[in-house]
């Protein structure tokens, strides 16, 4: 079963095993927040369209933090997928999955994991031929436990998931040991209180400790 994401971007979230998991209100803090993150070691994002503000930050971030990978987070309508594609965004995540959000993501050619928790969302991601999926939420799901019951059954299409919800740097590296996890969302890594008060220092701390936790975690080879 072939990926939807091109072959590079996959290789480089995997290496990263990171993505911060982004909620912006002010568009003059896209870009310092998008560098404060690349200084510590995190260059992959999904900034969430929980704000009315998160398209204008994806165009600031796209034309100002150039490599920084951008992708977009509760994408939950056809619209919001060209809104997205138009302004740059490199993928898209959802925390369900909607057949038609899916459809017109791909119709789009914008790379796409939908949100899964149970085996019959697997098997419907299946069916739309995606391989990367979000465990979400992944703790209170039942985390690694309940994701390794819930994906043996589709181990042979070679599926990668995206955990997110309830991670931090306790529990993060039990993860990223997992051959099955591509990455975790992380929105501990800048929460949304602390881009508020544009605490950029200690957001490139947060990436610091995750990077180095990550890099134990997960070797590069």
């Amino acid at each position: 079963m072939r990926s939807q994401f091109p072959d590079e971007m996959l290789r480089r979230i995997e290496r990263s095993g990171l993505i911060a998991v982004l909620v912006i209100d002010n568009v003059d803090d896209a870009v310092p927040l998008a560098k404060a993150l690349m200084a510590g070691g995190v260059d992959a994002i999904e900034l969430t369209l929980r704000t009315e503000a998160a398209v204008d930050c994806l165009k600031q971030i796209r034309e100002h933090v150039p490599d920084m990978l951008a992708g977009v987070g509760t994408v939950l309508a056809t619209e919001q997928v060209d809104q997205i594609v138009k302004a740059g965004a490199s993928f898209g995540v959802a925390p369900g999955l909607n057949r038609r959000v899916v459809e017109h993501a791909q119709h789009r050619r914008l790379p796409f994991a939908p949100g899964v928790m149970t085996p019959s969302d697997i098997e419907a991601a299946i069916e739309l031929g995606c391989r990367e999926l979000k465990f979400f939420p992944a703790e209170s799901s039942g985390g690694l436990k309940q994701l390794a019951s819930m994906r043996a059954p589709y181990a042979h299409f070679g599926l990668k998931f995206i955990p997110l919800g309830g991670l931090n740097t306790g529990n993060m590296a039990n993860y990223l040991a997992d051959p099955n996890v591509l990455a975790l969302g992380g929105s501990w890594l800048a929460p949304a209180d602390l881009v508020r008060r544009q605490q950029w220092e200690t957001i490139r701390h947060n990436a610091v400790e995750a990077r180095k936790i990550a890099d134990r975690a997960r070797p590069a080879t």
